[in-house]
């Protein structure tokens, strides 16, 4: 009975895992081992990171729209507690843009915030 060698399959395989380490440094590109332990990693790393980008993202426009309520005289949770309290439906995402692109209607969604924080 001959002996079952790899051939193609195993060839094929090597040779996705050499495309994917495509631009890695030194030996991590060349050789099939560390390859493929470095592609794991890396799957790794963009499983966490696509997560980890959101938290950035809304650490951003928590900080942009704190900066902007503060220039109105407002603190980020007022000003939150206050949209709400007005039954303004807004998202972080939308608030922040208005805040850098249009700092005078964020002005009046910050007087809406403040005249619901008084009632």
């Amino acid at each position: 009975m001959p002996r079952v060698k790899g051939g193609t399959v195993t060839r094929k395989r090597r040779k996705k895992v050499l495309k994917l380490a495509k631009g890695y440094r030194g030996a991590k590109h060349l050789l099939f081992k560390s390859a493929h332990t470095q592609v794991m990693v890396s799957y790794r790393y963009a499983f966490r990171d696509r997560r980890a980008v959101k938290r950035e993202f809304r650490k951003l426009w928590i900080a942009r729209i704190n900066a902007a309520a503060r220039m109105n005289d407002l603190s980020y949770s007022k000003m939150m507690h206050g949209l709400k309290l007005a039954g303004i439906d807004i998202n972080r995402k939308m608030l922040a843009d208005i805040a850098i692109t249009d700092p005078a209607a964020f002005t009046e969604v910050a007087n809406q915030a403040k005249a619901a924080l008084n009632k």
